[in-house]
């Protein structure tokens, strides 16, 4: 017996507004000084090391927006389910080209698919999501699908 209704299954597809942030070359090496990056390029802010698209999606928001454990809200993207513990289930990244200083990046955001399997302890909802990066003339930067998974 599936979980998933088909009211979330019409959900695969459902897009959040596109948004665009800048790269600065500070914000790479303040980035790479932070994780501990070693390579020349990403500490001199010439050039941004993958995960670096990670921090630039995170909005700045107020703490008195945090939830009780210190976390920002989850994304408007992931649906009301009737399995509540959401956790990372991994990314996959293609990458089309180097991310620079000076760029202007649009990110739009979709779930690209939502399914179920039957995991050991019960049922899991597996949340497929696609993030891609793009210049402004639609030229393809990256693009992730994240999975996070519910159980």
């Amino acid at each position: 017996m599936s979980i998933l209704t088909d009211e979330l299954r019409a959900l695969i597809g459902t897009e959040v507004a596109p948004f665009e942030f800048e790269i600065s070359r500070n914000d790479i090496r303040k980035y790479a000084v932070a994780t501990g990056q070693r390579q020349q390029r990403y500490l001199n802010g010439d050039e941004a090391p993958l995960l670096f698209l990670f921090s630039a999606m995170m909005p700045v928001i107020p703490l008195s927006e945090l939830l009780p454990d210190g976390r920002q809200p989850d994304s408007p993207l992931i649906p009301e389910l009737p399995l509540k513990r959401i956790m990372a289930g991994g990314s996959e990244y293609r990458v089309y080209g180097r991310i620079l200083p000076g760029q202007v990046l649009v990110c739009r955001q979709k779930l690209s698919d939502l399914y179920e399997k039957q995991g050991g302890t019960g049922p899991l909802i597996f949340m497929v999501f696609e993030n891609r990066f793009e210049t402004r003339d639609g030229e393809p930067v990256v693009t992730e699908y994240l999975t996070r998974i519910a159980r």
